[in-house]
């Protein structure tokens, strides 16, 4: 593509972005002023459709930007730079918040506000992850509450009831016992290990791990939490035009509603470097009625070997240059958080 071929497609792009419309070469030539005649870009705009960057949805009408339009015009983009202030504000404001969880789902809020759009980030386990360490309280009723830690900072609670209750001072001694040997240790370690001494014959002699083992078995260590994925901002989609029947759009919400197929939208990210922005024009083959929408996310790696996806999906002609600046300075500032 040629200078003058790639500044009138971004000229398009812009314009279609900003008005919703199909671009005709006069609109253009209005904003270029004197450098080209109508013509001239007319001819460009010729061009532009045969090798695949333009469509015309009527004879008489304008030009709309494809999604190789827009891929080179992301391809282009300069992006605005966020004064360091605005990310260490935004880093403190994320810092504040104690577990992964309120972490992820105040970004995607952020996210949404700061671009109009929907927002999306998601923690991603570690496959392996490190005991911490285990809390266990007492509840009336018998009941006890389970909170185990990992060096990821993954928090799994669980309240279990048991037959024969434990006083305070002997769940002391089961915590005590678990943080004292295991801490650090992998999990599936940890289990493996465990159901080894429990199973030992003096195991039944000893009253601290005759309980140990009723809430082993009850799933203390068995962290069950798969990735966390907060969306926000869902109906700002359906404020823009996508060109797609009701039918079509009871489709996309649905497909919307599904983890699994947001954990689909985000996989793709995780294949890039952390830190290392990627933009992805039309997602027609994760689901039909996404064809014009686009998602921009970076992947993030946090301590303790968790991942983390923090992204933005819009219309196809979404503000590039704005959202990009934001999903790019929110991923940094919740990875120094």
């Amino acid at each position: 593509m040629t200078p003058r071929h790639r500044e009138v497609l971004h000229e398009i792009v812009e314009a279609y972005i900003a008005t919703g419309e199909p671009v005709a070469s006069r609109s253009i030539s209005r904003r270029w002023h004197v450098s080209l005649s109508a013509a001239s870009i007319r001819n460009v705009m010729v061009d532009l459709d045969e090798e695949g960057y333009l469509s015309q949805p009527h004879t008489s009408a304008g030009r709309v930007p494809t999604e190789k339009a827009f891929r080179s015009y992301v391809e282009c983009l300069s992006l605005r730079k966020i004064a360091a202030a605005e990310i260490d504000r935004l880093r403190s404001e994320i810092g504040k918040l104690d577990t992964v969880e309120q972490r992820v789902e105040h970004t995607s809020r952020m996210l949404t506000e700061m671009t109009q759009s929907m927002g999306i980030a998601a923690a991603i386990p570690s496959l392996r992850p490190a005991l911490d360490h285990v809390e266990l309280v007492s509840l009336p009723g018998g009941r006890v509450l389970m909170v185990v830690m990992t060096r990821d900072q993954q928090v799994s609670n669980r309240v279990v009831t048991l037959d024969e209750p434990s006083t305070p001072d002997e769940l002391a001694s089961i915590r005590n016992y678990i943080n004292r040997n295991f801490s650090g240790w992998m999990l599936e370690d940890v289990r493996r290990e465990l159901a080894q001494r429990l199973d030992h014959a003096a195991a039944t002699y000893d009253s601290i791990l005759k309980k140990l083992t009723v809430l082993y078995a009850k799933g203390l260590l068995d962290l069950g939490a798969g990735p966390e994925v907060h969306i926000e901002g869902a109906g700002n989609l359906f404020a823009v035009d996508l060109h797609l029947t009701k039918e079509k759009m009871r489709e996309l919400f649905r497909a919307l509603e599904e983890k699994k197929r947001i954990l689909e939208l985000l996989d793709r990210f995780l294949e890039h470097p952390s830190g290392e922005l990627a933009v992805h024009v039309g997602l027609a083959e994760i689901h039909p009625s996404m064809r014009e929408l686009s998602l921009i996310g970076v992947p993030v790696m946090l301590p303790g070997g968790m991942s983390a996806v923090i992204a933005v999906l819009g219309p196809m002609r979404m503000n590039y240059r704005g959202v990009i600046s934001a999903v790019q300075h929110m991923g940094q500032a919740f990875q120094r958080a």
